[in-house]
């Protein structure tokens, strides 16, 4: 990660963690609006490698809150679906992180709850799938860094990557709340801020059967030799 996009992320940090509690006014001060206008037009400058980064931490500390539309005033709707990914992936990061932090502190018959063997396997189950989704958004991001943010270039990267975050959802909140038990459902507890807004992202957009039409379609004009040229081509 470049300093710029490191200070770009200890910049959201802060100003997402004021906005947890004050709401927009703080992201829309510190100037997120113009994070992929030009340098040369008073912008930020920034790429979709900082979009993907910026979102990621607001899918963790304001899930609830309309960054992604904030950033991405006036664009269509195949960018803003492209968003939603990257605001699944640091979503389900925290459901992990939370998860694993739970069942290292819950004690149960005299141990910690990670030291179970199912329980290892479920987590292990979840860590798949979060990495699948990290990998789809950091993927569609360099594909539509590459075409200049055109997102009729990046169709395929698109349609891959929020199916694979769709598909993931079921999992990776069913296993979160399997290994919390009725803590995860609490209002005090962190888990389902994150876990509710996760189901709500993926009928937004395009839901599974949308996703996978359109991927569907795409691959069958590729043909067999023409989907393993397109994809080591990218």
């Amino acid at each position: 990660m470049s300093a710029a996009r490191e200070m770009l992320c200890d910049t959201a940090r802060a100003v997402f963690a004021e906005a947890a509690t004050a709401g927009m006014a703080p992201v829309e001060h510190a100037g997120f609006t113009l994070l992929l206008v030009p340098e040369a037009e008073g912008g930020f400058g920034g790429d979709w490698g900082d979009v993907n980064a910026v979102l990621q931490i607001a899918g963790v500390l304001i899930p609830d809150l309309p960054v992604a539309e904030l950033i991405l005033h006036g664009r269509g709707d195949a960018l803003h679906a492209a968003a939603t990914v990257s605001l699944m992936a640091g979503a389900m990061g925290q459901a992990l992180a939370l998860s694993i932090e739970h069942v290292n502190t819950r004690q149960q018959f005299g141990r910690p709850l990670g030291k179970f063997q199912a329980v290892q396997q479920s987590l292990a189950v979840m860590a798949c799938e979060v990495r699948a989704v990290e990998a789809a958004a950091a993927a569609l991001a360099a594909r539509l860094d590459a075409m200049g943010l055109d997102p009729a270039a990046a169709d395929f990267e698109i349609a891959a990557a929020k199916l694979r975050a769709n598909r993931a959802v079921g999992v990776v909140t069913a296993i979160a709340h399997q290994v919390h038990g009725a803590i995860g459902f609490t209002r005090e507890y962190d888990l389902n801020r994150v876990t509710i807004p996760l189901m709500r992202w993926r009928g937004e957009h395009g839901n599974d059967a949308y996703w996978a039409q359109i991927l569907g379609w795409q691959v069958a004009g590729f043909g067999g030799r023409g989907l393993w040229e397109v994809l080591t081509a990218r």
